[in-house]
C-alpha cells in the first residue's frame, strides 16, 4: 500500500552558484558520508558531472522527505538519507541513525528514480508499506 509520494525539480546552475558561493561546505551539509565520496570523485573527474550529481542527490533528499510527510524536519535530516547507486546502476534509498529507526518501526519501504539533463535534476519517490 502506498505511504506517499513525492517528486522534486532542482535547477542545476542553482546547486552551482551555491557551490560557488559556499564551496564544497554546502555539499558536506547535504550529503551523507557515501554520497560525498562519490561526488568528489566525479567533481574530479569532470566538474558538471560531480554538480549534476550533488543536484540529483539534493532533489531526492527533497522527493524523499515528502513522501513521508515530514519535510526537513526531525528525524528527517540531509545526511540521514543517502541515494546511492546498485552495482546495476539502480538508485536505492539508504537511511541512517533516527531516520532509519523510525522508517523501519513504521514497516516503510522505499523506490527512488532520479534523472537529469544539462539545467534540471529531478526524482520520484514512492514510499510504501511493507504488507
Amino acid at each position: 500500500m502506498i505511504y506517499g509520494v513525492g517528486t522534486d525539480l532542482c535547477d542545476i546552475r542553482r546547486i552551482a552558484a551555491v557551490l560557488a558561493r559556499r564551496g564544497d561546505r554546502f555539499a558536506e551539509r547535504v550529503l551523507g558520508p557515501n554520497e560525498l565520496q562519490v561526488f568528489h570523485h566525479r567533481r574530479a573527474r569532470v566538474e558538471a558531472r560531480g554538480i549534476a550529481y550533488l543536484a540529483t542527490r539534493f532533489s531526492a533528499k527533497e522527493a524523499f522527505s515528502k513522501a513521508i510527510g515530514l519535510g526537513l524536519h526531525h528525524p528527517m535530516t540531509w545526511r540521514d538519507c543517502e541515494t546511492l547507486n546498485a552495482p546495476g546502476g539502480q538508485p536505492q534509498i539508504r537511511l541512517h541513525g533516527d531516520l532509519a529507526a523510525w522508517f523501519t518501526a513504521r514497516g516503510l519501504s522505499a523506490h527512488v528514480s532520479i534523472t537529469d539533463e544539462t539545467d534540471y535534476a529531478t526524482s520520484f519517490v514512492v514510499v510504501e508499506t511493507r504488507a
